[in-house]
C-alpha cells in the first residue's frame, strides 16, 4: 500500500516521502497514530503542490539571511566593560551580550547562532563566528575595551 508520512517515521522515511508499506503496517499502525495518509492521486497532488511552496518559501528566507550575511561580514563591534586591577573584566562577555549589542546595531540574531568557545573575559579582539540557516556562517571582530570612567 502506498502511503504519505507525515511525520519521520524510523526506517521508514522521512515527512512527505511517499512509500510503499504492506498493507496492515499501514491500516494497523500508521494511519490510526496519524503517522502517513493513503497516497491517492488528490493527496499525491496535494503534497507536490506543498513541496513547490516550500521550496519558495525556502528560496526566499535563503535570500534575507543572505543579505543580512552580507551586511554583517567583517563588522566590527565594540563593547566596553568595567574592568579592575589588572585590567580583569567584572564578569565576562558571552554570547548574551555580543547578541543584545548586535541588537542595538540593527541585527536580529539569538544568542544560540554566536559560537563561542568559551566566554571572553579579557580585554582585546576576539573573532566570533554567527550561524544562520541553510548553513550561512559569518565572521565578525568584537573588540572588548574598558569603560571610561565618567567624572562628576
Amino acid at each position: 500500500m502506498k502511503v504519505i508520512l507525515l511525520k519521520d517515521v524510523e526506517k521508514v522515511g522521512k515527512k512527505n516521502d511517499v512509500k510503499e508499506v504492506a498493507d496492515g503496517y499501514a491500516r494497523n499502525f500508521l494511519i490510526p497514530r496519524k503517522l502517513a495518509i493513503l497516497a491517492s492521486k488528490m493527496e499525491v497532488t496535494k503534497l507536490e503542490e506543498r513541496k513547490k511552496i516550500q521550496a519558495k518559501q525556502a528560496e526566499e528566507e535563503l535570500a534575507l539571511f543572505q543579505k543580512t550575511a552580507d551586511k554583517m561580514d567583517g563588522l566590527e563591534l565594540d563593547i566596553f566593560v568595567k574592568v579592575g586591577e589588572d585590567d580583569k573584566l567584572f564578569g565576562a562577555i558571552t554570547s548574551t551580550n555580543i547578541s543584545d549589542k548586535l541588537k542595538e546595531n540593527g541585527f536580529e540574531i539569538e544568542k544560540e547562532q554566536i559560537k563561542l568557545k568559551e566566554p571572553i573575559k579579557e580585554l582585546g579582539e576576539y573573532d566570533i563566528i554567527v550561524k544562520f540557516p541553510h548553513n550561512l556562517e559569518v565572521s565578525i571582530k568584537i573588540i572588548v575595551g574598558k569603560e571610561i570612567a565618567k567624572k562628576k
